[in-house]
């Protein structure tokens, strides 16, 4: 006599006790099949949005930052191939979806590119100048610059995202 029917390897009922949320910092470890053999691999990132609750089709988008690239996944909320889900810190957010956050963090690399200083081209006729470091709005190790005198150059338009 059968007991119980298997529908998935999936521990549902531990899926949907989980309470991730917008705003969440979350590792997520995502099984990866290669040459037969299987490993995990993390990804770790901000939720920017929660899609249809604890239902079969649920799922939750993770953002990173990886070597500059904003990179996010959209993950089944039930998917065999996530092994398991940690919650790394939670933030008291406003929204439902963190959509904004996408753009946010391109107008803080421009902000920052216009207030940096660009070296002087090797052709003119003044010496060239260290680049100063910027960090947290404040100059450090800055050339010294005549009023008379501009090194600041606007940064080349890019294509946005």
């Amino acid at each position: 006599m059968i007991t119980g029917v298997t529908t998935s390897p999936v521990d549902m009922k531990a899926r949907q006790a989980m309470d991730i949320r917008p705003g969440d910092t979350i590792r997520v470890w995502q099984k990866i099949e290669e040459k037969g053999k299987t490993r995990l691999q993390a990804f770790e990132g901000l939720v920017l949005a929660r899609k249809h609750g604890k239902e079969a089709g649920g799922t939750f988008t993770v953002r990173r930052v990886a070597s500059g690239v904003g990179v996010e996944k959209v993950y089944p909320l039930y998917s065999p191939m996530i092994d398991s889900v940690e919650i790394l810190k939670r933030a008291a957010v406003r929204r439902a979806k963190l959509y904004f956050i996408r753009d946010k963090v391109a107008r803080e690399a421009r902000r920052l590119l216009r207030r940096s200083y660009v070296m002087r081209a090797e052709n003119s006729a003044t010496p060239t100048e260290d680049v100063p470091v910027v960090v947290d709005d404040e100059v450090i190790a800055a050339p010294e610059i005549n009023e008379t005198e501009e090194v600041a150059v606007e940064p080349e338009t890019t294509a946005t995202e």
